[in-house]
């Protein structure tokens, strides 16, 4: 916390295109946000998001090159709130796939991100999700649209949990066929779509973030 009223929550700098819109929507959701590549400000932040734009191999590889990858992994290690938007939550799983291309994700979840089976692509525009049981995020969103733009995504979900660890709570979307629209997993989050892009509902979402995260 800074002044004992928002709480900081630093946006990752690492060059992923237009991120600014992000900022303030953490912003209007409640938090002093930051877009920041400090590494003690990132580390000493109530939350950390991670944004991402564009191919996943490109994303992994500015990430490697700013050394965000370290800090996302010290955070997580520490048991610290991260939440990954769109390609920022694509970069979480072991491996991305484009055009025949495989890159190595950061590994935090098990699954690889592939073409959306869908007759159209991209999957851009509005669209309703299912929220997963014991939803944070969805609180009181749950019938709401949200914003997509993408072409990739991951199509089934791989981790198994071994009692009595909790269960993740996996939101899905429907477009050509489901896919992995939103995934929460102790301190760590993430949405496919925009939240800073959805309106309300988007502005709503991250404040149910914002509020779950700790205190002090």
């Amino acid at each position: 916390m800074t002044d004992g009223s928002a709480p900081l929550v630093a946006v990752l700098d690492y060059g992923s295109g237009n991120v600014h819109s992000a900022v303030k929507a953490l912003a209007s959701a409640g938090a002093d946000a930051r877009l920041t590549s400090d590494r003690g400000l990132i580390q000493d932040a109530a939350g950390l998001v991670v944004p991402g734009v564009g191919a996943f191999a490109a994303v992994m590889a500015a990430l490697r090159e700013s050394r965000g990858d370290e800090a996302i992994e010290r955070r997580l290690a520490g048991g610290l709130p991260v939440l990954g938007i769109c390609v920022g939550m694509q970069v979480l799983f072991e491996k991305g796939v484009e055009r025949g291309h495989v890159a190595e994700g950061l590994g935090q979840w098990p699954g690889t991100i592939v073409e959306l089976d869908a007759p159209v692509l991209p999957h851009m525009g509005w669209n309703t999700v299912r929220a997963g049981e014991g939803s944070t995020l969805f609180r009181g969103v749950e019938e709401e649209r949200f914003y997509f733009v993408h072409s990739y995504g991951l199509p089934t979900w791989e981790l198994d949990v071994i009692r009595p660890f909790r269960a993740p709570a996996v939101t899905w979307c429907d477009y050509g066929a489901p896919f992995v629209a939103a995934v929460e997993n102790g301190p760590l989050s993430a949405t496919q779509f925009h939240p800073e892009k959805s309106g309300e509902a988007g502005i709503r979402l991250l404040a149910n973030w914002i509020e779950s995260l700790p205190q002090g």
